[in-house]
């Protein structure tokens, strides 16, 4: 046996470089079919051809389609806060935001989120609202956790990280799968997801799912306006792939979801949000005689019901418009490509006017097979952005022309790696790359109040002339393999300039004349530099049992801009984030069982309380959870999980995180 394991895997190897070649000349990619001749999870959102999990220019993390069945989790950010290095604040039971290595908030914006390509963070402010994702956990394939500015590599304000969720392909994966869970807090879900191959050309992918709870007890004493007794959500997605001829293929998708639950806005108040978001997006593929060319086009649409002294509802949409050629030549692989974006949002709650940016945006990368153990890739993107304006103004608002939103501006992007396998236990990694976050919506202008306050009033709006963030970090990561185990070391620094800040009473954008109000809004107010490192370990017990564990420290230095307080403007992220978070896992299989346990510890922090934005301290946790599977046979499963073990506890300024037992029975067919 062991002379034909050693002969298979000098066959994938000797394979994997026709299996690249060919992957810049496939229509679709069979992820199946090369995790099972490789033998481990291969990615293709890096560089665009088929590479090693093991192999990529970046530091990446996969979540497998097993680690989520056995995960027991219910929602993406529980799954993603088991990573090494990611940072999760859960402010109710649908509300969290999610961070990587530090400079987590709420509203968390330097985080790109894909689904097979297209962004499912919400532009007009520029972060992820987690159970607004329309996408069932059983039809996922993967989930590639991306550290470290990507944009030049994954697209548009990639600035801290990529999350990057990969569903299964209709026209490879035959999947039927439905479940129904219930739980300890009035937890009711049910989710449904069915492949079809509609004729030999033409195959479809649908998934629809709905969850109704109880939200945690409301420890904060919120209004009724700020706290939903029973937040819940809906989703559908629609998949389908065609292929038109031998050589072109072309992939429709359209989704819809609608959330309703207590949510927390950036300066850490609480609201009640109700979101519901639609897309559609179409993808035409063709291997041509100058490579592999893709042309994508997709609309995002957003509305969001809150209540701020008042009901108000905010609209955004964006088009995006994407075409690239992919091609080899010998062992040099080059992608060239250029991004068309158009977002818009109208002013609120004081209507009249909209503000919207078109961005321009070419891009090219290179990757370069310089021997069978040495690889670097190069990639590069400029954004550039068209600001406009147009409509009326409020009374008494400075800056009352819409001249002053006529500007343009350009950011350039990049990243660069080189991975150099030492030996077939040891591999090097040297990253370096720079990510630009662009301004928001909100933060331009979109967002417009006028506030009593005693003597008058003051303005809140937005600011024209803000600049975009910079984020640049050098990273070197090695990784070895052991018999039964595996080690990761990886160490980084990164910095952060232009951090923007919150509207600050103590920072006025503009000062009060005879005919306009005094203004506060978005600006930016810090500069900020971070050291840390990673220390991953994971292995096998025997032939049932597997492992794993992590630790992240990271070190925080802000520096304020002039005029600026980094407590007022709430960008004191050497405070706001933990300086450690580790994990640990084990599980077990066997026969018609499967066990797993988790344990999570985050370091202590301190936040800002709601309304009164008093920094409160949130001391040291540990969280424990579980799952136990059970094989009832007729492929059918019966699962008990449970959330936060250890007992109800502070986790943020929002509610106590309480425990959460659920029992789902799931069939596949």
């Amino acid at each position: 046996m062991r002379k034909v394991a050693i002969v298979c895997k000098i066959a994938a190897s000797a394979l994997l470089p026709l299996a690249f070649a060919a992957g810049a000349h496939a229509q679709s990619i069979d992820y199946g079919s090369l995790e099972q001749l490789f033998g481990e999870p291969v990615t293709t959102s890096a560089t665009g051809s088929p590479q090693r999990s093991t192999e990529v220019p970046v530091d990446m993390t996969i979540i497998s389609a097993d680690d989520i069945k056995r995960s027991g989790a219910h929602d993406l950010p529980t799954l993603l806060g088991r990573v090494a290095g990611v940072d999760v604040l859960n402010w109710s039971s649908q509300s969290s935001d999610v961070g990587i290595r530090g400079y987590d908030q709420p509203m968390s914006p330097r985080l790109l989120v894909l689904v097979n390509g297209r962004q499912v963070y919400l532009d007009h402010y520029g972060f992820t609202a987690w159970s607004t994702i329309p996408v069932q956990l059983s039809e996922i394939r993967q989930i590639e956790v991306v550290k470290g500015p990507n944009a030049a590599l994954f697209g548009f304000n990639a600035v801290s990280g990529v999350v990057n969720i990969i569903t299964y392909n209709p026209k490879y994966d035959n999947v039927g799968s439905g479940s129904v869970t219930v739980g300890s807090r009035n937890d009711k879900e049910v989710s449904l997801v069915q492949t079809m191959r509609l004729t030999p050309r033409l195959s479809a992918r649908i998934s629809a799912g709905a969850a109704k709870m109880d939200e945690w007890d409301n420890t904060s004493n919120f209004t009724s306006n700020q706290y939903w007794a029973t937040p819940s959500r809906a989703t559908f997605n629609l998949d389908t792939v065609a292929s038109l001829t031998d050589k072109t293929e072309l992939r429709f998708e359209s989704s819809y979801s609608n959330t309703q639950a207590s949510d927390r806005v950036s300066n850490y108040d609480a609201i009640f949000g109700k979101y519901i978001t639609g897309s559609v997006k179409l993808n035409l593929t063709s291997d041509t005689s100058l490579g592999l060319v893709t042309a994508t086009a997709y609309r995002n649409t957003l509305r969001v019901d809150n209540y701020l002294g008042g009901p108000i509802t905010l609209r955004n949409t964006i088009s995006v418009y994407q075409v690239q050629d992919l091609f080899k030549v010998g062992k040099h692989t080059f992608r060239l490509g250029v991004e068309y974006r158009n977002n818009e949002m109208p002013t609120t709650p004081l209507a009249g006017g909209q503000v919207s940016y078109r961005v321009v945006a070419p891009s090219a990368m290179w990757n370069w097979a310089i021997s069978d153990t040495v690889s670097t890739a190069l990639a590069v993107r400029s954004d550039n952005v068209s600001l406009k304006r147009t409509g009326t103004f409020p009374a008494g608002f400075p800056l009352a022309s819409n001249a002053n939103w006529d500007r343009d501006f350009s950011t350039f992007s990049y990243n660069a790696g080189l991975v150099w396998r030492l030996s077939d236990k040891d591999t090097v990694r040297l990253m370096g790359a720079r990510g630009v976050q662009a301004p928001t919506l909100i933060e331009l202008g979109s967002f417009q109040l006028v506030v009593p306050v005693t003597g008058g009033a003051l303005a809140v709006m937005g600011n024209p002339t803000i600049a975009p963030s910079v984020v640049e970090n050098t990273e070197v990561s090695y990784d070895h393999s052991f018999k039964a185990a595996k080690l990761g070391i990886r160490l980084f620094s990164q910095s952060s300039d232009n951090i923007k800040g919150q509207p600050d009473s103590t920072h006025l954008l503009q000062y009060p004349t005879l005919t306009t109000y005094p203004a506060i809004g978005w600006d930016n107010a810090s500069n900020s530099k971070m050291n840390g490192f990673e220390i991953s370990a994971s292995g096998k017990l025997g032939s049932n049992a597997h492992w794993s564990g992590d630790y992240t420290g990271t070190d925080i230095k802000d520096t304020a801009l002039a005029g600026h307080d980094v407590v007022a403007s709430r960008v004191d992220f050497s405070r706001l984030s933990p300086k450690e978070r580790a994990n640990f896992n084990i599980g077990w299989a066997g026969g018609k069982w499967t066990l797993d346990a988790f344990v999570h510890q985050t370091g202590h922090f301190e936040t800002f309380a709601p309304t009164t934005y008093a920094i409160v301290k949130i001391p040291a946790y540990t969280t424990l959870a579980a799952n136990i599977g059970y094989d009832l046979g007729h492929q059918m499963t019966l699962a008990v999980s449970g959330q936060n073990l250890s007992g109800a506890h502070v986790q943020t300024a929002g509610f106590k995180v309480p425990s959460t037992v659920l029992v789902s029975l799931s069939k596949r067919w």
